[in-house]
């Protein structure tokens, strides 16, 4: 899953929102790290919606009738889901940052038995 859908399920998962509200919602969780334009997001809310991730409903606030979109449960699970991907990945991400920089690339020792990791 792409963070921007990651950050669109995020901000539903604490309340229902209406398209430019999880807009600026993204902006402001991400502290703008990711500003996502209305093109972006709506394409998103309908796949969403589409995929039984999330449900609308119209509501018209002062004069004016917006969509307001709510996750489901199979939403409410993929973000579960979704969470723990993104942990995982930033668990790696953090070991690879903070691992020693080696100066020269070393061979790997024919007699140690070879490990089989994620990426093989």
């Amino acid at each position: 899953m792409s963070l921007s859908k990651f950050f669109v399920l995020s901000v539903l998962h604490h309340k229902p929102m209406h398209g430019y509200e999880v807009v600026q919602a993204v902006e402001k969780t991400t502290k703008g790290c990711c500003s996502p334009t209305e093109g972006t997001v709506y394409p998103v809310l309908n796949e969403f919606e589409a995929g039984g991730y999330m449900t609308s409903h119209l509501e018209v606030v002062q004069g004016r009738q917006r969509k307001i979109y709510d996750l489901t449960d199979k939403g409410r699970d993929a973000f579960k889901i979704a969470t723990d991907a993104w942990m995982d990945v930033t668990q790696h991400i953090l070991a690879a940052r903070d691992a020693p920089r080696k100066i020269s690339p070393t061979l790997p020792n024919p007699q140690s038995p070879s490990k089989a990791t994620c990426c093989d």
